[in-house]
């Protein structure tokens, strides 16, 4: 018996791609300044969004050309009351399975969450101070999110916490951030300020890696250690020695990583991103609610995969808002 081979996922580049982050919803029970504009979203009919069976089906077909890993993002993708039985579902195809989540819900899937072997969970976190983090996100929901995060942490989960950074707003919180990971087997990421439409983006406000790490080494010296980064890895890893966590900056803005980028985007509505700052996108939903074969769709969209940002090449184009604000907001693209 013959095993068949799997063309993989590649770009004009050679880039191969076998990371795919699912977005199930565009609906939030938060509103993050840097995620959804202030006057919220056009909600559209559920008819316009994938179904159980098609987040599935267009899964499947990912892995069929070789994706290895799935991320499940939103929105909020736990809002969705199919959450469990897409959780359950995928579990079953041969990848790894993870989850970015605002961490309100978490508690309600511990038993899903293990029973379907999804032990890597994301959670922003981008204050440390209550008063603070609700107006981030413009809720009140500090308490129940610390509480879940000590869950996940006691249940061994592996627990990254996400913090945009922006001057004025949290930026003197970073060395608060790497204290909470002195004890606690957590890893933080430091995540540079990033332009979609309607998040008011202007990088005044921004933090860039060296800022960051300046911050850092003028406090902790020599005791900052660079840790080994995987080839795929978007952030570039610390250790503080002697703590127990790690941190970490994504640099999208001032050092991005798109050279070794493995990484491709599938809306909620059923359309394939291959970069998230792409203006561009290809429909697989329709086609593959009409009974088509997607995998020529996909492997056509990510073979036109621009070299860096969606085609953005330069620190001026990316702060060009006839060219940032193109994009969707970052609620409807998918964390």
């Amino acid at each position: 018996m013959t095993t068949k081979q799997i063309t993989p996922l590649t770009d004009s580049f050679g880039r191969v791609h076998d990371y795919l982050r699912i977005s199930l919803t565009e609906r939030c029970n938060l509103r993050c300044v840097y995620c959804m504009p202030e006057e919220g979203i056009v909600l559209r009919p559920k008819s316009h969004f994938m179904k159980t069976e098609e987040v599935l089906g267009l899964a499947k077909a990912f892995v069929n050309l070789g994706v290895k890993k799935i991320r499940l993002t939103g929105g909020e993708p736990l809002v969705r009351n199919d959450a469990k039985e897409i959780i359950e579902g995928l579990s079953k195809l041969n990848v790894s399975l993870a989850i970015s989540t605002n961490g309100i819900l978490v508690d309600k899937f511990l038993d899903t969450f293990k029973s379907c072997n999804l032990r890597s969970i994301n959670i922003s976190l981008d204050s440390l101070n209550e008063e603070k983090f609700n107006a981030v996100t413009r809720r009140n929901d500090f308490t129940k999110i610390r509480s879940n995060i000590d869950l996940l942490l006691n249940e061994g989960f592996h627990l990254k916490l996400n913090a945009v950074i922006m001057k004025g707003v949290n930026d003197h919180e970073i060395l608060d951030f790497i204290e909470f990971t002195k004890d606690k087997n957590v890893h933080y990421r430091f995540i540079e300020f990033m332009p979609f439409n309607g998040n008011k983006w202007d990088w005044s406000k921004g933090l860039s890696f060296k800022e960051i790490m300046e911050k850092v080494e003028n406090v902790y010296g020599d005791a900052v250690n660079k840790l080994k980064d995987d080839k795929n890895d978007t952030a570039k890893a610390f250790q503080i020695t002697g703590y127990k966590g790690t941190f970490a900056v994504i640099s999208s803005v001032t050092n991005p990583f798109c050279d070794t980028c493995n990484r491709l985007r599938l809306t909620a509505d059923g359309k394939i991103k291959n970069c998230l700052f792409s203006q561009s996108e290809t429909d697989l939903l329709t086609a593959f609610r009409a009974g088509e074969d997607i995998t020529n769709l996909i492997r056509e969209s990510v073979w036109h995969k621009k070299a860096v940002r969606g085609g953005m090449n330069t620190f001026e184009d990316l702060s060009n808002p006839e060219l940032n604000q193109q994009n969707r907001n970052m609620i409807s693209i998918g964390g």
